[in-house]
């Protein structure tokens, strides 16, 4: 066994995967639920070992002196799944960096996500077993979403992919006897197709570009150190593509750096692949934060960093990633302006936020970009198990104009939410800050892009927005009289402790999450050096540009950033808290703009209307009625059938007759054909 070789590192996944195994298993063989002890112990106890284990192998990484500082990591083998001539492809696993800080957010927060499960899921008792069914899906989502992060190949990292596509389905539509829950299931689905197909295109121009180069591979480490080879291979654009920039001509890395970004947008929920994310909130809460924070729209930009080697040669490809990121996080921040659904505000936040890492990644800071997947997988989850706390409080009630006045009734859950709306609004020292401003400091230097500046006020932009929604939701919801109705208002709880624990903890880290990165430019004022942890953990890994910036100006940055937060946090005190009634002016003196953007720019409508019913007439009349119904049914199967009972009413069945003599006759002529046929063959 080398230095690198880790057993330890296959069981962070494969815990996870034994616990849905063996509550499925019983689902099925079983005919029956377990007792609902040993479903919490088995689907809460998987991943609080994985995350046990993952922290024991990270802090191992980190400090093993036996490993090469510039590219620590250790891979776990477990067999060889494809061997054909020169190429190889193992069932591996892969502990570096990178991995390293996914694997401690997927397992950390998901196990706080499944003991939160445990009480919102409480008073699902029905006969279909929903409570062990749902609790063997989680399990097997956060397995799904560890072998993605953990794959030391392409092809791992694919069946992740899938796996969490799949996973995500069955937990949106959890509650499938409802029919829009089920819809909302089959659109996530359906998208993250499309967005697959260019995943899968990325996968095959790789590999085929690496097999001509001499060097058949998927692995990552190989990849990386040889990418080179590929760095002036060019493709001929076919003419009708004489508009794209760069025409006849593209960087081989460009075309397939673009295809998997294809793939990014769909399980990352960018422009134009992020409809089905709001309608994700169909599902359970917890779902929702587990998807929102933590796991399947983090794999995007998880991909794209683990790629960087690649993007870091295609600059066409990394604008395009900078500007579909910083356009989806405005476009998405401005519907949050108006939604009144508590999950659908968090869910275009979301949409938002994952823009900001979007961003980051473009303009090469990928460890800002990881930086804000942590800080976001903490308040995000804080979040939305906050405002699922506030559902069950308020009876499953999801419209915030309903609400108000629950900051008494729900202290804990008040405090705590309060909590994750400033650190998602940026203001310091919350973590959101730190992430959020590195992210923008990175746009204002990265002049290779090009627009630079337009991103960077784009960004500047979209951090006043969500100052502003997200404090409009706090007042909506905490201050003032409670708009309920007299029934509610009787009843409305705080939760139990299975619920508040997960959401004090979340509290915590997105209070001193920031932490972890803190740019070097604050540790030199306290005389630490190296402060940005992160950064300097991640560099082996991802290579983030590095850029020649004074402290001064660093500081005069963060401070800008820090008033369009509080000015937007300000907008939203006067028109939510201190004049109630201008919201409601505002409204009705602008009401297209405002119906525009409350109907979501009725992009859903414009897809429906393009894409959906065009497909689904062809289908109707040629798929369908044409070549399912006419020709498979109709002439093959149907076809065949008639002809074979035509030629068996017409001729076949005269043969038959029961006559000895008639076969007889039959007989005596066909041996005569045979020995004529026999003489004048020789």
């Amino acid at each position: 066994m080398t230095e690198h070789e880790n057993t330890a590192l296959r069981w962070i996944p494969l815990l996870p995967l034994i616990a849905a195994a063996l509550s499925g298993a019983w689902l099925v063989f079983g005919r029956r639920a377990l007792p609902r002890v040993a479903v919490i112990a088995l689907a809460c106890g998987a991943p609080i070992a994985s995350f046990a284990i993952a922290v024991v192998q990270v802090f191992k990484l980190a400090l093993e002196t036996a490993l090469p500082p510039d590219a620590p990591y250790y891979s776990d083998n477990l067999y060889t799944w494809i061997s054909a001539g020169d190429f190889h492809a193992e069932l591996a696993f892969l502990l570096d960096p990178l991995s390293a800080v996914m694997v401690l957010v997927v397992t950390g927060v998901g196990s706080l996500i499944h003991i939160y499960s445990v009480g919102y899921m409480d008073d699902d008792h029905r006969e279909d077993r929903g409570f062990q069914r749902f609790f063997a899906y989680l399990n097997l989502f956060t397995f799904s979403m560890l072998m993605l992060i953990l794959g030391d190949n392409l092809l791992v990292m694919f069946v992740g992919w899938e796996g969490v596509g799949v996973c995500s389905y069955l937990l949106i539509g959890f509650w499938y006897l409802d029919d829009a829950n089920a819809a909302a299931g089959q659109k996530a689905f359906v998208v993250n197709r499309i967005g697959d197909f260019g995943f899968l295109l990325g996968i095959f121009l790789l590999f085929w570009s690496f097999a001509q180069a001499g060097l058949p591979t998927v692995e990552f480490r190989e990849m990386s150190a040889n990418v080179g080879l590929l760095a002036e291979r060019t493709v001929a654009l076919p003419g009708w593509l004489s508009f794209l920039p760069g025409f006849p001509t593209w960087g081989l890395l460009t075309l397939a750096c673009l295809c998997l970004f294809v793939g990014a947008c769909g399980k990352s929920a960018q422009i134009p692949l992020y409809v089905w994310l709001p309608d994700a909130m169909a599902g359970p809460t917890p779902v929702s934060a587990l998807i929102h924070a933590a796991t399947m729209v983090t794999a995007g930009v998880y991909m794209v960093c683990r790629m960087s080697f690649a993007y870091s040669l295609a600059p066409g490809a990394q604008a395009t990633v900078a500007w579909t990121g910083a356009l989806t996080a405005f476009f998405a921040a401005t519907i949050g302006l108006a939604q009144t659904d508590i999950k659908k505000v968090l869910a275009y936040s979301t949409v938002s936020q994952l823009g900001y890492m979007f961003l980051a990644a473009g303009v090469a800071a990928y460890s800002a970009a990881i930086f804000h997947v942590m800080t976001h997988a903490f308040f995000k989850a804080l979040l939305f198990l906050g405002a699922g706390s506030v559902i069950l409080g308020m009876h499953h009630q999801q419209d915030i104009t309903k609400m108000g006045g629950l900051r008494r009734r729900m202290p804990v859950t008040w405090a705590t939410f309060l909590v994750g709306v400033i650190a998602i609004a940026g203001v310091p020292p919350f973590s959101g800050f730190f992430s959020k401003d590195e992210i923008l400091l990175a746009a204002n230097q990265a002049h290779a892009i090009p627009g630079h500046q337009a991103l960077w006020a784009i960004g500047m932009a979209t951090a006043f927005l969500t100052a502003f929604y997200m404090f409009r939701l706090y007042f909506l919801v905490w201050s003032g009289e409670s708009r309920a109705d007299h029934h509610t208002q009787a009843s409305i709880h705080e939760s139990g402790k299975w619920v508040l624990v997960p959401l004090c903890v979340l509290a915590l880290f997105s209070v001193i999450g920031g932490f972890f990165g803190l740019p070097d430019a604050y540790g030199d004022l306290f005389g630490v050096q190296r402060s940005n942890s992160l950064h300097h953990f991640l560099q082996p890994v991802v290579h983030s540009a590095e850029h020649e910036i004074s402290h001064a100006t660093e500081f005069r940055l963060a401070a800008l950033t820090t008033c369009v937060g509080l000015a937007g946090i300000a907008l939203a005190t006067v028109m939510y808290f201190w004049r109630r009634d201008l919201a409601a002016k505002l409204a009705a003196a602008i009401r297209p703009l405002y119906a525009l953007v409350r109907d979501k720019y009725r992009i859903d409508e414009l897809y429906d209307a393009a894409i959906v019913r065009p497909l689904r007439a062809l289908s109707s009349s040629l798929l369908s009625r044409g070549v399912d119904q006419g020709l498979i049914d109709g002439l093959a199967v149907n076809g065949t059938a008639k002809l074979v009972r035509a030629s068996a009413d017409g001729a076949l069945k005269y043969l038959q007759s029961g006559f000895a003599q008639s076969y007889l006759v039959a007989m005596l002529l066909g041996g005569v054909l045979l020995v004529a046929w026999l003489v004048r063959g020789s």
